[in-house]
């Protein structure tokens, strides 16, 4: 079995459940001809035609309200916005119609849609290229924020959010597209969301993750190891809603919570785990929770890119002062 890219886990999701759900249609800028801007999509409109792969004009409020109106109606459409930072236009659907149309019409009527995105920065681009906003999808009541970190959860999880009957919001951290790689089986089965996934066992230290920034994350566990260090590395995957039992039941091995995300400081995920923690389970830390995060600042241009961009020395410093200042 060959290893793939995470962009091509999205790309292999779509085509198989494009083949098994005629209600699946696909939608976007370029999404058809040219595959998307990272072809993601690439061989869909050849095979499935263009009336299931339907390539929108440059007007992201128009595709959001498309997206709604096909969900309603009994499509299951997959709309890709061709950066995070694009999405903007269309909140007016998003979160006025896509996240309360059930409650709206008391379960009349639902909205089984799924909005991808490209997101997060490292890859020089501009700002609206290169944000990291799931903070404020996931503030929203009624949507589901998921953000894969490896081939095989980009293709369970992107399989979990089509079949949904509810608007996912499906963030792709593009700054791993090509460079994480794994085996993936194409065989249909999705991985449960609202989940997070427990990446690396310890007892000194839970890290809570995702996104990009597991790679980081992993590769801070690894050195944290070498040091006598043992790191508990969670991908939360689901960022809302928050699966807190797992994270719980982590930190009554370890006592210690550090949270690494990309994303602002300021009303980042990060803040809402660490105040469940202190709500649910304060008992059970031996030190203050951390955090290492994004800066409150707007992206820089590239030539600044690497000092937004959290390092591995970053997250090896903060576990180190969360273990060894807290005996």
């Amino acid at each position: 079995m060959a290893e793939i890219t995470l962009l091509d886990a999205v790309n292999m999701a779509l085509h198989y459940e494009m083949a098994h759900d005629d209600r699946v249609v696909v939608l976007g800028e370029d999404v058809g001809d040219n595959g998307g801007v990272f072809r993601a999509t690439v061989g869909l409109k050849e095979k499935y035609g263009c009336k299931r792969v339907i390539d929108s004009p440059l007007a992201e409020a128009l595709i959001g309200g498309v997206t709604v109106g096909m969900a309603t109606q009994g499509l299951r459409p997959v709309a890709e916005f061709q950066f995070q930072g694009f999405v903007f236009p269309a909140m007016e659907h998003l979160v006025c119609h896509a996240a309360r149309i059930r409650n709206r019409t008391r379960g009349r009527l639902t909205c089984p849609a799924v909005f991808r995105a490209p997101f997060g920065g490292g890859i020089h681009a501009p700002e609206h290229h290169s944000e990291s906003v799931e903070a404020l999808f996931a503030h929203v009541p009624g949507l589901t924020v998921v953000i894969p970190s490896s081939p095989q959860r980009a293709y369970g999880l992107l399989l979990a959010a089509i079949r949904s009957n509810d608007p996912i919001m499906f963030f792709e951290p593009k700054r791993i597209y090509r460079t994480v790689k794994s085996n993936v089986v194409d065989n249909g089965e999705a991985l449960p969301l609202n989940t997070c996934f427990t990446l690396r066992k310890g007892r000194d230290l839970t890290l809570v993750t995702w996104g990009a920034s597991v790679v980081e994350s992993l590769q801070a566990a690894q050195t944290l190891s070498d040091m006598g260090i043992e790191a508990e590395v969670i991908d939360l995957a689901t960022i809302k809603p928050i699966d807190m039992a797992t994270i719980i039941k982590s930190l009554e091995k370890t006592g210690r919570l550090l949270v690494v995300h990309e994303a602002c400081k300021t009303c980042g995920v990060g803040a809402e785990i660490i105040t469940r923690v202190s709500e649910q389970a304060m008992c059970l830390l031996k030190a203050p929770p951390k955090r290492v995060t994004g800066t409150d600042t707007i992206m820089p241009y590239y030539r600044n890119e690497d000092y937004f961009m959290i390092q591995e020395d970053d997250i090896v410093d903060a576990a180190k002062s969360l273990v060894e200042g807290w005996k």
